[in-house]
């Protein structure tokens, strides 16, 4: 079977190249999945952007149209501006897509494509196929449509480059991220989402998923956060065909 280095890497990787758009399914997402390495980016003066595409009303108690959920939303906008700020973030954009209700409807695709244009995105991140939450898999599927079209129009420029970052489950990966020198800034970020944090001990949860992916990093890597590369010639897959190429390496055998 596949050995183990080759499903998993021993080092941590390079940033990749700037500008960077994440795209986040929820206010927390971005921060919990990848504010390591958008606080890295920051320090090595990448310009980094945020889309938070859903109104996140259903991540409380309250029924979606109630004056609480209104209040949460509000609420939800306000955390994660502070906590884009901490991660030094240089543009926040907060979208009015209904919590558990993304569709990849052509209008929201085409939104979606005009933001990687509008920033000159040569990164596009967004989570994992493998994310549990339904809003999760969904921005995935919106982000992949987009990229798709883009790279089925004519384009003068580099086109951007395909990264899913992990939330909050392990998924097949590519790249490691040491987050040691930035931990406590993530740490600190993460306290901000008190909405969310009242729902479940989030921080903790996530500070041990960061931990176990330095199961193969260097003794000095204390946490790392986890992504997949995609090559180029993915795009030309639907997604579903695309992880299950990634996929792939863990049930083929190799020659010795």
């Amino acid at each position: 079977m596949t050995p183990e280095h080759l499903l998993v890497p021993y080092q941590s990787c390079q940033l990749p190249d700037g500008p960077w758009l994440v795209f986040a399914p929820h206010a927390d997402d971005e921060t919990f999945g990848m504010g390591g390495a958008l606080r890295l980016a920051a320090n090595a003066g990448i310009h980094t952007h945020v889309v938070v595409l859903t109104d996140g009303a259903l991540g409380g108690p309250y029924a979606a149209g109630t004056p609480e959920a209104a209040a949460l939303v509000l609420r939800r906008q306000q955390e994660v501006e502070q906590a884009c700020q901490i991660l030094g973030v240089s543009s926040l954009q907060t979208w009015d897509q209904p919590d558990r209700g993304l569709l990849p409807q052509h209008d929201l695709i085409e939104r979606v494509l005009a933001a990687i244009t509008e920033k000159s995105a040569a990164t596009v991140f967004f989570p994992g196929v493998l994310e549990l939450h339904p809003d999760h898999r969904g921005t995935a599927q919106l982000v992949w449509q987009a990229l798709q079209r883009l790279y089925q129009r004519p384009w003068r420029g580099q086109r951007p480059s395909a990264w899913s970052y992990e939330i909050s489950v392990q998924s097949p990966v590519n790249r490691l991220m040491d987050i040691t020198a930035v931990r406590a800034i993530k740490e600190q970020a993460m306290q901000v989402y008190v909405s969310q944090n009242s729902q479940n001990n989030y921080p903790e949860m996530i500070m041990a998923l960061n931990k176990a992916r330095t199961f193969s990093m260097p003794p000095a890597c204390s946490h790392a956060e986890a992504f997949y590369a995609y090559q180029p010639d993915d795009l030309s897959l639907d997604l579903a065909q695309a992880a299950q190429k990634a996929l792939n390496p863990y049930f083929v055998s190799t020659q010795f």
